[in-house]
């Protein structure tokens, strides 16, 4: 207080100017006037520079050196995440003042309003720019650069191929711009552009430096059916699929995963080294040599069928290692067959080790063995004279093949079909798949063969027939096979015989056709050859002959033609009737 006491008021201060708003003799006018000229300039729809003074998650305040400070939301500023007070940024001037007094600016206009210079002068130069990832679109994304919309393609964000999209969305990354569409004001940019000149380096690098037998560290960078790509850090390599495992490998997929970090070793490149052959398989030990030492010819081995094919199955019995089982060695059976009807892909199977070759990595293997071979005991279960029951498998001109059992065959010859039918063709008398009877006639246990009768089964009839069919008598029958030599009868006794065709003249002079039921004289009856010759009209010739009346003046004359025309058609069977008539000859003489 005693400060203030001391405290003397200035004798020339003016207080009524004061009160008035004016002092020092300044109006307040020029006071205003000197205030405005410490002030910027600022013309609304203009383009200016301010520095940024405060950011935050909503807006960002802008000083442009006016009166008040403009505030423009911060989602204008998403494509620089990296902005902050006192940077330097161009605005656009909206207005000067809002019904509040608030200066009201724009960073999205001002960027647009020079954007499209921008653009073309980034391509021009090459400028390396940044942009804000907004969204995905199809084929690519959509990149703001100075707020102009422009497409990154997919295949230009990185060196390797995206399978995930959606990652990048809301990045701000740097970009190239590629492409402009002057008319349509279309920007194409490329970040794959910007790693491609440091990437080529490195790859050149690299590929000086390429050995064969190098091992080195690379990515999966795609899987496809016949093996995998991989990055070796620029230079691309392919492990084709025979070169990921010792083992058979029908999948890629099965051994190694996109992204998945791998050793590989150089197998192979060309001149260029452009195309660069990897291996993985080849940095473990074959599985050959790991194959057990005491394993040999005879042993029984487990495994799993890998492939297939007509003439055997590959059986691996360890990774890497594999048999072969040849068709043949499938079964006992001597028939042409195919390896899928004994075997599947992925089937369990256990079989006999046939040959084993460690240096050629070879092997041969047979399942049939695992049974007894039916022909090492033919004798004693298929004894000669024995009936079985057979499958008939297939025919020939000659006879059937039939199957008695796996691995069991024999043949059924055409004459041994039936005792009184001429088979032609044995598909006449059966067919393929169907079972029939046999008894065992012969045993070739050296060839494998066996000889079989289907007729055997049954006595002969032709030893009923020699005495049915003696020379001279006379049965019924229907001819039922018409052909140029003559006709083939079937007898109601059962047998079948043969009349050529002049035997065959009806007493009317009429020719017999096929089907007609008659009756027919024996003239000859062979049983060793099954033959038995008859005839129709031998039947009613020799009525005629005994009703006719006896003329001793002619007797000489007629008996000429008539020994002529016996002699043309007798057989065996009429030699007492042939006798009887030269007799008579004789005594007329």
């Amino acid at each position: 207080m005693s400060n203030l006491k001391n405290v003397q008021p200035l004798a020339d201060f003016n207080w009524d100017e004061f009160e008035n708003g004016t002092s020092a003799n300044v109006s307040k006018q020029e006071l205003e006037k000197a205030y405005d000229e410490t002030l910027n300039k600022v013309s609304e729809q203009q383009v200016v520079e301010g520095k940024v003074i405060s950011v935050d998650k909503k807006e960002v305040v802008v000083n442009i050196g006016y009166k008040s400070d403009g505030i423009i939301p911060a989602s204008e500023f998403r494509y620089n995440p990296d902005l902050k007070v006192g940077d330097v940024v161009e605005v656009y001037v909206e207005n000067q003042e809002d019904k509040r007094g608030q200066l009201i600016l724009s960073h999205k206009k001002a960027r647009l309003s020079k954007s499209w210079e921008r653009v073309n002068a980034a391509l021009d130069n090459e400028e390396v720019i940044q942009g804000y990832i907004k969204c995905r679109t199809k084929g690519g994304m959509i990149v703001d650069v100075f707020g102009i919309e422009a497409f990154l393609p997919g295949s230009q964000i990185d060196v390797h191929p995206i399978r995930d999209y959606d990652v990048f969305v809301g990045k701000t990354m740097e970009f190239k711009v590629v492409k402009i569409n002057q008319e349509f004001r279309n920007v194409v940019v490329s970040h794959k552009a910007l790693i491609e000149a440091e990437l080529e380096a490195q790859k050149k690098e690299i590929i000086s430096k390429l050995e064969k037998g190098q091992i080195l560290e690379g990515t999966v960078k795609n899987i496809t059916s016949y093996g995998v790509f991989v990055d070796l850090g620029g230079v691309d390599g392919l492990i084709h699929i025979t070169d990921l495992s010792w083992g058979r490998v029908s999948d890629p997929h099965e051994v190694v995963a996109l992204d998945q970090k791998i050793n590989v070793v150089i197998l192979d490149f060309d001149d260029e080294k452009k195309r660069i052959a990897l291996g993985l398989k080849q940095l473990t030990p074959h599985p050959w040599d790991a194959l057990d030492a005491d394993l040999k010819v005879g042993d029984r081995v487990k495994g799993k069928v890998v492939v297939i094919a007509d003439y055997g199955a590959f059986v691996e019995i360890a990774p890497g290692v594999e048999g072969l089982i040849h068709v043949s060695e499938m079964s006992w059976s001597q028939h042409l067959r195919s390896a899928q009807e004994f075997l599947h892909v992925g089937d369990e199977v256990e079989a006999v080790i046939l040959t084993l070759d460690r240096d050629e990595r070879k092997m041969s293997l047979g399942i049939k063995q695992l049974k007894e071979d039916p022909w090492e005991t033919i004798e004693v279960k298929y004894p000669v004279g024995s009936k079985h029951t057979a499958k008939v498998r297939n025919f020939t001109n000659f006879g059937i093949f039939v199957e008695l059992e796996e691995g069991v065959d024999g043949l059924i010859h055409i004459s041994d079909l039936s005792w009184t039918k001429k088979v032609k063709h044995p598909s006449e008398f059966t067919q393929v798949g169907a079972e029939i009877d046999v008894v065992v006639l012969e045993i070739d246990k050296e060839n494998r063969r066996l000889s079989l009768g289907h007729k055997q089964l049954e006595d002969n009839p032709w030893d009923a027939y020699e005495a049915v069919y003696t020379p001279g008598s006379v049965h019924n029958g229907k001819i039922t096979e018409m052909m140029d030599k003559g006709a083939v009868i079937t007898l109601d006794e059962g047998g079948e015989g043969f009349a050529t065709p002049k035997h065959l003249v009806k007493e009317d002079g009429t020719q017999a056709q096929l089907g007609e039921e008659l009756s027919f004289k024996v003239i000859e009856f062979v049983k060793d050859t099954k033959r038995i010759i008859l005839s129709h009209s031998r039947t009613f010739e020799q009525a005629k002959e005994e009703t006719k009346p006896t003329r001793k003046h002619t007797a000489k004359k007629e008996a000429a033609p008539t020994i002529n025309n016996v002699a043309a058609s007798t057989t065996l069977g009429d030699l007492d009737a042939l006798a009887e008539l030269k007799a008579k000859m004789e005594k007329g003489e």
